[in-house]
């Protein structure tokens, strides 16, 4: 039966991205759909999507995504800014057990 899944072409191999139910050396036919390349976070969504693990929200966001390189940014900002571990706060915020 034809199936359809998502893989990535890494030195020479591909690597499929979910798990196939095939025994070892099973032959088989490859078609070759070239996807736009998207930032791994998108990747990730996708695959979660793929596998029904996500459901996406219902329309579109007007919103548009903010760029990688001011996400890092942002993400560095608020990295320097902690004054302890989240691990922490977390127990501190449980209390006593």
């Amino acid at each position: 039966m034809p199936q359809s899944i998502m893989a990535v072409y890494e030195h020479g191999i591909f690597r499929p991205l979910e798990s196939l139910n095939l025994p070892e050396k099973q032959r088989v036919r490859i078609q070759i759909d070239l996807e736009k390349q998207i930032d791994s976070v998108e990747t990730a969504f996708q695959f979660l999507i793929n596998i029904k693990w996500l459901t996406p929200p219902p329309g579109q966001s007007k919103l548009k995504p903010i760029p990688i390189k001011e996400r890092n940014r942002i993400a560095d900002i608020l990295g320097k800014a902690a004054i302890k571990p989240v691990s922490e706060m977390i127990i501190e915020d449980r209390g006593e057990w």
